[in-house]
């Protein structure tokens, strides 16, 4: 949908008018509730989360550079393995994506801000207590949980004091990303403009919806499985406990029933990011809005029905390996859907290549792979091969890193310039982009080969003949994490300062939406006479 207003000057007050609404200091991001605020500090955490686990990852990547034990004990290699798949799952992407929510979600459907803006204030300050728990575990006694980030049982059974502290950060986590969500749904829901129906929305807003409902959803099976760990650990049950008759597999099957959805938590937003910005350099509208809708949803309803694939080896019945086997191919077609629009919404497009649009074009390319290597995984007899060796690394990490991480990338570039009112520079953003490109693929695309051949995942030392690819992997690995530090060094640091050109109020040409109807930066606060979408908009914001 053109973004045409009914009356232009629908957001706020010009600058001079509105900055005195500001509070200043410390008050005004301790006691945040403006969504602008509180996005940027959700992001500016994610990214602290990301490179907390990011070190994590280089240890690991330092100890596996050659054969033998160089630097690390194997205990301490996984608990450098566990706490980076936690930190980066739920204190770096998740929260990344809630900062994206913040900022855009109230603009692009022209609200004045969130729902329940003090609630949303809590929901981010319980993370900075549930991070410190997390990081802070490593200096407990016997050191940070080691048992994976799955937190299976009966290691979690047997770890020291500092599970507890794990598990409490995790409650903590899912609190928040639960009030995040019910946050996001009634915005959505009853704040949009009038004008805009749900059918009429940007594609982020619906991906976003349909995620909120998902993490509402699952948060609370999480929850469950880890109280069931705690009280097995401190209060005598025996869910998981063998010795009392628990069974081990059941929580692999709770954990899963939260698992898999949380996938698509994570990569869902992705989604929604690259619908937004394919279509503004392609300068067309998005090819198959509606059918976007329906695939995105039917990626939600069909990812609670797939979550024994992560348990082909644990004696599973035929008939589930069946069907498990046939329902994950089944979740590849809406997501197909979603390529093949993309590509529809490119072919014979005006396409320019500035920044965003590359890490866009990377994102379905890189995603695709991980898309491709997940159906390999799906088919029980190979995955019965493959389970637990690095292909399953490179599997996920194919969908997180260059599904998730390169989204939310392109999602600072496009939008970056609305929020700090300053261009970043172009000569940088593209270096950031094939550096990180490149070096990701130097990094996981080996470990496929590695899996093959049969090398275990959260082994702190391996046999000679898996030694040439591991040292590719770790010189790779080195050079992305180098990259990201120049991404926040050159590229971030200078638009927060306001060095740089100023941005237009409409950056890109094809871009359209009600976030492009606002001045650069956004003011303060925005849309406090909600903008009247007349007849004239059609029928799709791309």
């Amino acid at each position: 949908m053109s973004a045409v207003l009914d009356h232009p000057g629908g957001h706020a007050h010009d600058h001079g008018h509105d900055e005195h609404h500001a509070p200043s200091g410390w008050r005004r991001w301790v006691f945040a509730t403006n969504h602008k605020d509180i996005g940027t500090l959700y992001l500016l955490f994610s990214f602290t989360m990301l490179m907390i686990g990011g070190i994590l990852a280089l240890c690991i990547r330092l100890e596996l550079f050659q054969p033998g034990l160089q630097f690390f004990n194997p205990e301490l290699f996984n608990q450098f393995t566990t706490m980076h798949g936690l930190i980066m799952v739920f204190g770096a992407i998740m929260p990344a994506f809630v900062g994206f929510a913040n900022w855009m979600v109230p603009l692009q459907i022209g609200a004045p801000d969130m729902a329940f803006a003090r609630m949303n204030n809590l929901s981010f300050w319980l993370l900075i207590p549930a991070a410190l728990m997390l990081v802070g575990s490593f200096f407990m006694p016997g050191g940070a949980p080691a048992a994976g980030w799955t937190l299976y049982a009966p290691l979690t059974l047997q770890m020291g004091p500092s599970m507890d502290g794990g598990i409490f950060a995790m409650h903590i986590m899912g609190a928040s990303s639960i009030m995040g969500s019910i946050n996001i749904i009634v915005t959505i829901l009853n704040m949009r403009a009038p004008g805009m129906t749900l059918m009429k929305m940007p594609l982020f807003c619906w991906t976003w919806l349909i995620t909120a409902y998902l993490l509402i959803a699952v948060m609370p099976v999480l929850a469950g499985a880890i109280t069931m760990t705690l009280t097995d650990r401190h209060f005598g049950t025996s869910f998981f406990n063998p010795a009392g008759g628990g069974d081990p597999v059941m929580y692999q099957h709770i954990f899963w029933f939260f698992g898999h959805p949380e996938v698509y938590i994570m990569i869902l937003p992705a989604f929604g990011i690259v619908s937004q910005i394919v279509p503004a350099f392609a300068r067309k509208k998005l090819f198959g809005y509606t059918s976007m809708v329906y695939a995105t949803s039917s990626i939600a309803i069909l990812s609670f029905i797939v979550w024994a694939h992560h348990m082909f080896t644990t004696g599973m019945p035929v008939t589930g390996q069946l069907f498990f086997m046939y329902a994950t191919m089944l979740i590849a077609v809406p997501t197909a859907v979603k390529i093949f629009n993309w590509l529809a919404t490119m072919w014979r497009g005006s396409m320019t290549f500035e920044t965003p649009m590359l890490w866009a074009v990377g994102f379905i390319f890189v995603f695709t792979m991980g898309g491709f290597t997940g159906l390999i995984c799906a088919m029980a007899p190979i995955d019965i091969q493959l389970q637990d060796t690095y292909y399953v690394v490179a599997h996920f990490h194919y969908v997180l890193v260059a599904g998730s991480l390169f989204a939310l990338f392109a999602g600072v570039y496009y939008w970056g310039p609305k929020w700090t009112g300053v261009m970043y520079s172009e000569a940088r953003g593209k270096l950031h982009f094939w550096g990180s490109i490149i070096f990701f693929n130097i990094t996981f695309f080996p470990m496929h080969f590695l899996g093959l051949a049969g090398m275990p995942r959260r082994y702190a030392d391996y046999p000679m003949q898996f030694a040439d690819f591991n040292m590719i992997a770790s010189i790779g690995a080195f050079g992305f994490g180098l990259m990201q530090v120049y991404f926040f060094v050159f590229v971030v640091l200078p638009m927060m300062r306001g060095q740089g050109e100023k941005a237009p109020q409409q950056p890109w040409d094809g871009a359209e939406g009600l976030e492009w109807e606002v001045p650069s930066p956004a003011p303060f606060h925005t849309f406090e006479q909600p903008p009247k979408l007349n007849a004239a908009a059609t029928k799709v914001i791309g």
